[in-house]
């Protein structure tokens, strides 16, 4: 028998999970990338088997985010990389809101936090979704042609870290909601 539960995050939930976003900003400093990326990696091989769906769809977003900073041909802008690992720092503590070990909700937090960052980073993982898509319809269509790889790479990649920086503009500057405290 599956049982369902639904439940709304009021803006003094979020502002709690802000807050444990920034105190794991200001612990992660003595994270370096590698054990940051490393510890992201974990969690998601460590959430297998019997999880909430609700859970192992967040994972993904989680493995789309090592991905923008692992993808060498994407070249992730250093502030969008700050953010990224800032926020991939939050996994690294299996002690965290809810520990990792209770079974069925011991990853809920960590899926939680998964959404809220992926929204505050959803035109950051869309440009760089569209880019793979980009890449692998390109390497498939180019084959010989004069244009090298890296260039027609540059070309895509400086247009969508443009867009980027545009949407960001036109919100008015400010960082806003959960991302604020990047």
């Amino acid at each position: 028998m599956a049982f369902e539960v639904t439940f709304e995050l009021k803006e003094s939930d979020l502002e709690h999970f802000r807050n444990v976003m920034r105190q794991t900003k200001s612990g992660a400093k003595k994270l370096t990338e590698a054990e940051i990326l490393a510890n992201a990696k974990k969690l998601s091989q460590d959430v297998n088997g019997d999880v909430p769906a609700f859970v192992s769809e967040r994972i993904q977003k989680l493995e789309t985010l090592v991905a923008m900073i692992e993808d060498a041909e994407w070249k992730i802008p250093d502030e969008e990389r700050a953010d990224v690992l800032s926020a991939l720092a939050y996994f690294s503590d299996p002690e965290d809101l809810v520990p990792d070990h209770i079974p069925a909700l011991g990853f809920l937090d960590d899926a939680i936090m998964i959404e809220l960052v992926a929204e505050e980073l959803k035109d950051d993982i869309e440009a760089f979704l569209e880019f793979c898509q980009y890449r692998t319809r390109e390497e498939g269509r180019r084959g010989m042609a004069v244009v090298t790889r890296e260039e027609w790479l540059e070309a895509k990649r400086r247009e969508l870290h443009s867009r980027i920086r545009n949407r960001r503009s036109s919100r008015g500057g400010a960082r806003s909601g959960f991302r604020s405290i990047f």
